[in-house]
């Protein structure tokens, strides 16, 4: 019980922090323009099928580098090239993940927006590890690929335990 305590302590404190303001101002009206359009707000929203696309657009990239990981775990050269080209499936799907995870932040409030920037800044930091474990992977440094795959997939976590926090405080 401590543990989830701490967890939501922490959510609290990042939801109360005027530090993280001025990103959140940076951010404003990039997602603004998302939403600016009445279809589009729509589109992500959810409001034709009651899902957001963002809860599940981020399946594709999490589920890809997640299964790059577990291949890793094996040692052919089969599946060393199924690794490597699920890692850059990862990496491009996040940009449309980040696109319509900006959209519905821009219609949260203020403490889910600064727990927002902290989420999209965990998750810019898997995606980057991740591009420099597919370039280590092409450029014939397998074992390097594999170690960034690791830490880009524990840092994909918390960005993961963050969205997550943010959908329970989405109201339906």
């Amino acid at each position: 019980m401590a543990d989830k305590n701490m967890f939501l302590r922490t959510m609290r404190r990042l939801g109360e922090s005027e530090r993280l303001d001025p990103a959140v101002r940076a951010a404003g009206p990039l997602a603004d323009k998302l939403v600016a359009d009445r279809r589009l707000r729509s589109f992500f929203s959810g409001e034709a099928t009651g899902i957001p696309p963002h809860g599940i657009a981020t399946d594709v990239p999490f589920g890809a580098w997640f299964m790059a990981i577990f291949l890793d775990l094996f040692r052919d050269d089969g599946t060393r090239r199924a690794a490597t080209r699920l890692v850059a499936l990862g990496v491009v799907a996040a940009a449309p993940t980040g696109i319509t995870g900006w959209a519905q932040w821009a219609r949260a409030d203020r403490a889910t927006r600064r727990i927002g920037v902290v989420h999209a800044a965990a998750n810019l930091t898997a995606t980057l590890i991740f591009l420099a474990s597919w370039v280590a992977r092409t450029r014939d440094r397998h074992r390097l690929g594999v170690r960034l795959a690791r830490a880009g997939g524990a840092v994909a976590i918390v960005g993961g335990f963050l969205g997550g926090h943010m959908r329970s405080r989405r109201t339906p």
